[in-house]
């Protein structure tokens, strides 16, 4: 037991002294909550934006220290058939192409991220309506959880 203990406390000294420092700590995990996100002027936009905002947990309370700026673009294909050759499902390809600016001038960091999902398509028009707007808010997630991560890691190179 106390040589674990040992071992652990050697272990956290040696981190210490690497220059080791955390993504969610005070760095670049408080540094998130004031990314300003600009998204596309539309529904699926709204739902990014929306989505970002909650990942980054954007505080607008205070000036933004940085700027992402979005370009979206979205593919669906069917993928699957039914016997009188309409479609079953659909697969939504969103492409989000983004970029960090910081507010204070300084060169941009560029990335793009990927979301595919799937959803069934129903004959009634309401219910098919409500799966592929269900779609767009599981892509705007995934979206946002991938690029949380890259503008987490682009603002702690910095």
């Amino acid at each position: 037991m106390i040589r674990r203990l040992a071992l652990i406390v050697a272990a956290a000294l040696g981190l210490s002294g690497c220059g080791f420092t955390p993504l969610y700590g005070e760095g670049a995990g408080a540094a998130l909550s004031r990314v300003a996100v600009t998204t596309p002027d539309d529904r699926f936009g709204y739902r990014l934006r929306e989505a970002l905002e909650d990942a980054f947990g954007t505080d607008l309370g205070v000036p933004p220290a940085w700027r992402l700026e979005t370009v979206v673009e979205q593919a669906r294909r069917p993928i699957g058939r039914r016997i009188d050759d309409t479609a079953a499902r659909y697969e939504l390809t969103v492409r989000m192409g983004w970029t960090l600016t910081p507010a204070a001038g300084g060169g941009p960091v560029t990335g793009e991220t990927t979301a595919v999902v799937t959803y069934a398509s129903a004959d009634q028009p309401v219910a098919a309506i409500a799966a592929q707007e269900d779609a767009e808010v599981r892509a705007a997630a995934e979206l946002a959880r991938e690029t949380r991560l890259d503008v987490l890691a682009a603002i702690a190179g910095r």
